[in-house]
């Protein structure tokens, strides 16, 4: 199988020879990275903190399991 590499859209190889796989290189898996690191990329949602902290997931853990 052929995927395209999310950083620079060349055709890689889906095998497992392949180290960077989905990427072509390690230069685009640490461009990636990068991404992630500086917040370039993020998942949607409240940040992991702001739901921990919040009022409403402290009633949901306070609840009895049944």
């Amino acid at each position: 199988m052929k995927v395209n590499c999310p950083t620079c859209k060349k055709e890689v190889e889906w095998i497992a020879e392949n180290k960077y796989r989905p990427f072509c290189c390690e230069r685009c898996k640490l461009i990636d990275l990068g991404e992630w690191a500086s917040q370039g990329h993020a998942i949607p949602g409240k940040p992991a903190d702001e739901v921990l902290m919040s009022e409403e997931w402290q009633q949901e853990q306070d609840k009895p399991y049944n």
